[in-house]
């Protein structure tokens, strides 16, 4: 019995150490590709490019978050523990602010109805 509960743990550290290096990966292939659109996209002058880059970055930082909340299966000890709860409170937190960046933006880009103020003494069409 000891030495299946042993091969198991061993396959499951296996499991989560490739599994978060393979979601790391992807949210830098994520990162670097969207940060090459997003410089075509400078050279271009287009409007958007705050936006993409927003979106890209948040996405890529939430394939990272992911290997990190994954990291934790595997945690031993309550100071890699505490290592992996900063990292990710950093992260969450990155991610709640582009996500905010993100919807102003998406504000600000809208030819819109809400931005529509009326003027001091106009009245409503």
């Amino acid at each position: 019995m000891e030495t299946i509960y042993s091969n198991a743990e061993y396959i499951l550290r296996y499991v989560v150490e490739y599994s978060t290096l393979l979601l790391e990966f992807f949210g830098i292939c994520i990162l670097v590709f969207t940060a090459v659109k997003c410089f075509i996209f400078w050279l271009k002058k287009d409007e958007s490019i705050r936006l993409q880059l927003a979106q890209g970055i948040a996405l890529a930082l939430e394939f990272k978050l992911g290997g990190e909340v994954l990291r934790t299966v595997v945690v031993r000890e309550w100071a890699e523990l505490g290592i992996l709860g900063a990292i990710i409170l950093l992260r969450a937190t990155l991610t709640f602010l582009i996500h905010w960046e993100i919807k102003n933006e998406k504000e600000a880009l809208e030819p819109g109805e809400k931005k529509e103020a009326l003027e001091p003494g106009e009245k409503k069409k």
